[in-house]
């Protein structure tokens, strides 16, 4: 029987950054997919603050080159690749200096919450499926880690649903605590316009606030999972009322399996009402 696919996009990958609840669980259950059974390839963004020597990151010239139009503006995507020697697996990284070279991560230097992050966000899932598409490799599944990778849901279910290399695919979405404090861009449904996005995600998207983004990410979602023991209140709210798949919270020691089991009840399941 051929391996099902696991495509795992994360805001943050331990090691290459410092350990938080995100990096942390999307090391930890990449790993444990693979070792369940499935196929798996993993992405993040390439911050300016990971030390590429140190961790021995190199370019993938034959993924690199493709420039990806963000609001109407072209941004070239660089491809680098790294290896997790503990973990037996590769991690691929979308790189561009527009957004990324910057030696913060999702916040600027004062703090305050990166004000591109909107952009940033749209740049890298646009350049983990155009790269999966070159590798000529057809995730049967997507476990989005952090809120960075939720959009991945709605470029699925919109901008690429008509591109058979992603025609059957689920999109899983992981809640963590951490979010952002500030809205997005106000022109956030501006440029998702420019992407072709219908009315009625245009409207919903208006509300940038943590709480409304999260909400319209799930609308998108075959399924839901909690990565923390004592979810914020309001997300949780969100958890409860959301007319998808779900798995709450999962002991560590029982995760592996426990995870590998929903990616494949998600992927047998016939109808999912979003």
């Amino acid at each position: 029987m051929e391996k099902k696919r696991v495509l795992f996009v994360s805001q943050e990958i331990s090691p290459f950054l410092t350990k938080t609840e995100v990096s942390n669980f999307t090391r930890r259950i990449a790993q444990s997919t693979q070792e369940e059974g499935k196929e798996i390839r993993v992405f993040m963004p390439r911050y300016g603050v990971i030390n590429e020597r140190r961790h021995q990151l190199h370019e993938v010239i034959r993924l690199s080159g493709l420039n990806l139009s963000i609001d109407d503006q072209d941004h070239p995507l660089i491809i680098k690749v790294a290896s997790v020697a503990a973990a037996r697996m590769q991690v691929y990284f979308i790189d561009n200096d527009d957004f990324f070279k910057r030696k913060q991560i999702l916040h600027a230097e004062d703090g305050a919450c990166c004000a591109d992050n909107d952009e940033r966000s749209m740049f890298f899932v646009r350049g983990v499926l155009e790269t999966v598409k070159k590798l000529g490799w057809q995730p049967d599944l997507i476990h989005c880690n952090g809120w960075f990778s939720g959009m991945m849901a709605l470029y699925i279910k919109h901008f690429y649903k008509k591109d058979p290399h992603f025609k059957e695919t689920k999109v899983v979405y992981n809640l963590f605590n951490e979010g952002f404090d500030q809205p997005l861009d106000p022109r956030f449904h501006e440029k998702l316009k420019f992407d072709g996005f219908p009315k009625a995600v245009l409207e919903k998207s208006k509300e940038t606030d943590f709480l409304s983004f999260t909400k319209l990410i799930l609308e998108h979602c075959d399924g839901v999972t909690v990565a923390e023991p004592n979810l914020d209140p309001a997300l949780r709210t969100i958890f409860d009322e959301a007319s998808i798949l779900k798995q709450d919270y999962i002991n560590e020691e029982h995760e592996a399996k426990a995870f590998s089991a929903f990616f494949d009840r998600v992927l047998d399941a016939s109808v999912v009402t979003n």
